[in-house]
């Protein structure tokens, strides 16, 4: 099936244009530096956009920014006075990044952060930012509950909060794998069940990225 699933990206990919030289750009820059290439498809760096668009974000919060990629792609939804703030612990990956969102034009607007995502996060929620309307988490799973909960510290009611490779390949099901980042991700599920300031769903993807998915969570209260 995983041919398949790749014809199909390409399908889309040609023929609803999802790529652009700044973004192709991106991706060989980041894979030139070493960096793995777990970025999102272009299909689904496309839905993040949409959704900062439907939500009318003014600011945006990202946990995880390798090169930049879906930066780019949420940066553009941003009017020009709107701003996202990315979050990297790598400083080779946020160089890449840099680099990367200045030749898109997006340097105005986006805040590359280097440091552990919790730092950063507490840093934010210390400051008593202005809360974000839109926080994609896609970093390290096994402080995926963490990420979670500072990323509700920093909403407000409306905000969305969508957590990336929360499927593993199905091994979301086994309460018994040894993998951590599996762990994680179901701690994250048994938790966001608990939590009553949000309505939440989960949704399998399929792709050039193989078989996974993200929650996506409505801040309600």
């Amino acid at each position: 099936m995983e041919s398949i699933w790749n014809a199909v990206d390409e399908y889309f990919n040609k023929r609803l244009a999802l790529s652009d030289d700044a973004l192709a750009a991106a991706l060989a820059d980041s894979t030139k530096a070493g960096l793995p290439a777990i970025n999102v498809t272009p299909a689904q760096g496309k839905l993040l956009m949409l959704l900062a668009r439907m939500c009318h974000a003014r600011r945006i919060l990202e946990v995880g920014t390798l090169g930049g990629y879906s930066a780019i792609w949420m940066g553009r939804a941003l009017p020009a006075d709107g701003a996202l703030v990315t979050l990297e612990i790598n400083p080779v990956n946020a160089g890449v990044a840099q680099r990367n969102l200045e030749r898109a034009g997006l340097a105005d607007r986006v805040q590359v952060m280097v440091a552990p995502a919790t730092e950063s996060l507490n840093r934010l929620i210390a400051d008593r930012v202005q809360p974000f309307d839109l926080v994609f988490i896609d970093a390290d799973k096994e402080r995926s509950v963490e990420y979670f909960d500072a990323a509700l510290a920093l909403s407000h009611p409306g905000t969305v909060i969508i957590v990336d490779n929360v499927v593993r390949d199905g091994a979301i099901v086994d309460a018994q794998s040894t993998d951590a980042n599996v762990q994680g991700m179901r701690r994250l599920t048994e938790h966001v069940a608990r939590e009553r300031r949000v309505s939440v769903t989960a949704i399998q993807t399929v792709g050039s990225k193989g078989y996974d998915g993200f929650i996506l969570a409505v801040v309600t209260t």
